[in-house]
């Protein structure tokens, strides 16, 4: 007798296949839709190849949620302007959805390969995006568009992006001018085109800059210390955790303590167990907020490693920075290919107060100390003046790039 028994497939593997499934069903949806398309082409003799580049003249993909102040004041540019862009977002709750645009015209295609399908087959005159590794990994250059284009979110080095991020972009929109010389660099090792580098500004921080004016002041303020690294083996919270936690719990500062957002994806039991240990520490809390200018206005000080949003604390509050010295491992990233030091290094060693692992024990005494000189304020602002260049110009800067790609 044959027995017939029940076929169970665990959630993460039917996840998985459902995943799977999704991207092969979009994949041969717009392999058809390109192969209709090629076929116009050739029976019109080339002359349909035109309007198939130039289906949507603008796009702008939105990796996530989080990405949206970088591109809100893009979209408020080409909704001013009466522009159409179509803006494409892998974020089914992305703020564009609870706007009311005449002008832009959004468009949830999913995440994973469910996206990079859609966007492998896209049809556009420029294409603006975050995400780096065109061409590298499953983000594939569509021939049907004429210009991809990076816009940099964050004021620091970009060669602390994974290796060959930018290497096959057309152009790369900058935040300062310093940002420019290690591409051209990483250009002549690599043998690549030179591409289009312009200096835009900061986009997200100028609508933070804006938006921190208006932020309340809290009544009965206590002295607030905000704890944000950065995550993986050598940032702050992994490599360091209760060492440098637990004096702050005893010191009865209000102690703030923001994770990096992989680090809720990838050091999941890292982040439980210290809150299990905190977790009657009334003077701890735990910020995992989308946007961290909350967490900024409240803080006095600010501890961290290597993380960028060092910057933000910097060039938005003006107030000290405590960081701890690590010893990084570049071989992942393009900056293991430039022989001088990292700008962001450098910067945050004139510009930041360094906190060493001895010191730990005796935080309070470190954070009392932590004097705000003339020299750290000096320092503080020649960064900003380098790293957010045109302040509360990055939208409209942005916007006239795109369109004279376009235009001409």
């Amino acid at each position: 007798m044959i027995h017939f028994y029940p076929l169970y497939i665990d959630p993460g593997t039917g996840s998985a296949l459902f995943s799977i499934l999704i991207g092969a069903a979009a994949t041969i949806y717009f392999l058809g839709r390109a192969l209709i398309i090629k076929l116009k082409v050739f029976f019109s003799g080339g002359k349909a190849a035109n309007a198939a580049t130039s289906e949507h003249p603008f796009v702008i993909y939105n990796e996530g949620k989080q990405y949206w102040n970088v591109f809100k004041p893009v979209l408020d540019e080409f909704e001013n302007h009466k522009i159409s862009l179509l803006y494409l977002t892998s974020a089914q709750d992305d703020p564009v959805f609870d706007t009311s645009w005449s002008f832009v015209k959004p468009e949830f295609i999913g995440e994973g390969n469910r996206a990079f399908a859609r966007l492998n087959m896209l049809r556009a005159g420029i294409c603006l995006m975050t995400t780096p590794g065109l061409d590298v990994y499953q983000l594939k250059r569509s021939k049907m568009v004429k210009h991809y284009s990076h816009l940099l979110h964050a004021p620091v080095d970009t060669t602390l992006y994974r290796l060959f991020s930018f290497d096959y972009f057309d152009s790369v929109l900058l935040t300062g001018d310093y940002q420019a010389e290690d591409i051209r660099t990483l250009e002549r090792q690599r043998n690549l085109p030179e591409k289009k580098l312009i200096t835009a500004g900061c986009s997200y921080l100028d609508v933070y800059a804006e938006r921190i004016k208006n932020l309340p002041v809290e009544e009965n303020h206590l002295f607030t210390v905000l704890v944000s690294p950065s995550w993986g083996a050598s940032a702050l919270l992994t490599r360091y955790g209760e060492k440098l936690l637990d004096p702050l719990a005893s010191s009865g500062w209000r102690v703030i303590i923001r994770p990096h957002p992989q680090s809720k994806k990838s050091e999941a039991a890292m982040l439980e167990r210290l809150q299990e240990r905190y977790k009657n520490s009334s003077n701890i809390e735990w910020d995992y907020e989308r946007e961290n200018i909350h967490a900024l206005n409240k803080a006095d000080i600010m501890i961290s490693d290597f993380s960028g949003i060092i910057f933000d604390y910097m060039f938005l509050r003006d107030r000290p920075v405590l960081y701890v010295s690590q010893n990084f491992d570049l071989r992942p990233y393009d900056a293991d290919d430039i022989e001088h030091e990292l700008w962001q290094s450098k910067t945050v060693k004139e510009a930041g107060i360094e906190l060493k692992e001895e010191d730990f024990p005796r935080i309070t005494e470190v954070i009392k100390n932590a004097g705000d000189s003339e020299n750290l304020k000096n320092a503080r602002r020649k960064a900003r003046e380098t790293a957010w260049q045109y302040p509360g110009e990055a939208g409209k800067r942005v916007f006239e790039f795109m369109t004279g790609v376009i235009n001409g």
